[in-house]
């Protein structure tokens, strides 16, 4: 437990002194929100205000997929200049250490994503403390979802160059096909099909089942596999670590 806590005060000490990621971490989801939610919401039958309260659950998706994923670019970097070799030959088990990224880089997509959450009055969205503790919920499953995802890809990377490219190949496609931006309910047979198989799309409607009392997957499905997703990708990214390749 002692390295598992080493790992992660190690990485929220670099976030601290960081505040350029902070702050830039909030561009993009708010020109989602608000740019492309005023634009679009003016024409669309989810309009009047509506349409930036419906894909406000997919915009927390967005800060919480690219924030935990590029956290994880740590991982590249460290590599380079030696330090990941370091922590390797520590006495910590490489289990600590991979449990350890994952939850560090939760933790700190949830900085972001929190800091969102001020805009919920703004935007006319009203909660109990029920469904406000469920959106929390929701938000932490799919924070631990993104940075096992970006731990398990970073560990097999030793450029910093590549790992950006292709997470944007991989980040932007499980995005546009979560249904974070339209019903998937109302989307093609083919592109229903294809949410079956991302995880973005369990996260995002679990938020909004909380945000907005609507899934299109049952909850408990949703659960299943991002549970299913963070157990399987913790492993591989443990199975690299354990290797020795890294070093």
């Amino acid at each position: 437990m002692k390295g598992l806590f080493a790992v992660i005060m190690l990485d929220l000490k670099r976030l601290q002194t960081d505040r350029v990621r902070l702050i830039s971490s909030l561009i993009q989801p708010l020109l989602y929100l608000f740019v492309l939610g005023s634009g679009l919401g003016a024409s669309s039958v989810l309009g009047k205000g509506r349409y930036i309260q419906y894909i406000f659950p997919g915009v927390l998706g967005l800060s919480l997929l690219f924030s935990a994923v590029f956290a994880a670019m740590l991982i590249v970097f460290d590599r380079q200049i030696g330090f990941l070799k370091a922590v390797l030959v520590a006495p910590v088990p490489r289990t600590a250490i991979a449990i350890g990224k994952v939850l560090s880089g939760a933790i700190q997509a949830l900085v972001p994503a929190v800091v969102l959450l001020i805009f919920l009055p703004l935007l006319g969205m009203h909660m109990g403390w029920l469904r406000f503790l469920g959106l929390l919920g929701a938000m932490v499953i799919a924070a631990i979802t993104f940075s096992a995802l970006g731990v398990a890809t970073a560990a097999r990377f030793k450029s910093t160059t590549v790992f950006p490219i292709i997470s944007n190949a991989v980040l932007l496609p499980m995005f546009f096909l979560s249904g974070a931006l339209y019903p998937l309910a109302d989307a093609p047979h083919w592109l229903k099909i294809l949410a079956h198989f991302d995880p973005v799309a369990y996260a995002v409607d679990l938020m909004r089942g909380a945000v907005l009392d609507t899934t299109f997957f049952p909850v408990w499905l949703s659960l299943a596999v991002l549970t299913g997703f963070i157990t399987t990708l913790t492993w591989l990214a443990t199975r690299v670590f354990a290797s020795g390749e890294d070093a």
